[in-house]
């Protein structure tokens, strides 16, 4: 049975787990019964952090646009551009043991494309979850769901995997940001066009 994780509550995954290599991590979300006019377009992406919390390289930062990390360590699954249908919307595979060296923690974030232009934010999303499966056995070992805490933001940082004493951790973050992928690409350090 998965460990269900609340806000700001961290847990550790490779401790419990020995010998956990491949890890998928699976985002969902559904979108509420009204109409904008516009299906909503979300999109999962995974930033590559350094000891200072940035992205070393813009090659660090995987999304719809750079599907695979040159270590391999981490693979997009690819872009669902409406989220419909049950179960995850967005995966990404990681491989723990590929992860550079440098590379302290990662952060998992889902933004809204072209919320500003269709008028969408994640007030209109519900049953927004991230969840851990262990590829080995297709176990699910953590899942964090987000609740209904957001209102205006079109993006949200939704948890991280990170390193401590050797040992691979996750963290719920949940938290939301204004500006989009804009805003979250400022934060850990990529330049935007």
């Amino acid at each position: 049975m998965p460990i269900n994780l609340s806000k700001g509550q961290k847990v550790d995954l490779t401790k419990g787990n020995p010998g956990l290599k491949n890890i998928m991590v699976g985002l969902g979300w559904d979108v509420n019964a009204f109409d904008s006019g516009a299906d909503f377009d979300l999109d999962a992406a995974a930033f590559l952090l350094g000891s200072n919390g940035k992205c070393p390289t813009e090659k660090d930062f995987i999304y719809y646009g750079c599907l695979t990390h040159v270590s391999g360590a981490v693979k997009h699954m690819g872009d669902n551009l409406t989220g419909e249908g049950e179960g995850d919307d967005e995966q990404i595979q990681i491989d723990l043991t590929k992860i550079p060296a440098n590379i302290e923690k990662i952060a998992f974030t889902v933004t809204i494309y072209d919320a500003d232009v269709r008028r969408q934010n994640f007030g209109q999303v519900s049953n927004a979850f991230i969840r851990i499966v262990d590829e080995s056995n297709n176990t699910e070992l953590i899942r964090y769901d987000l609740g209904e805490d957001f209102s205006i933001e079109t993006a949200v940082v939704v948890g991280e995997l990170y390193r401590h004493n050797g040992e691979w951790k996750f963290n719920a973050i949940g938290s939301g940001f204004q500006g989009g992928l804009a805003a979250l690409c400022g934060h850990y350090g990529i330049e935007v066009a």
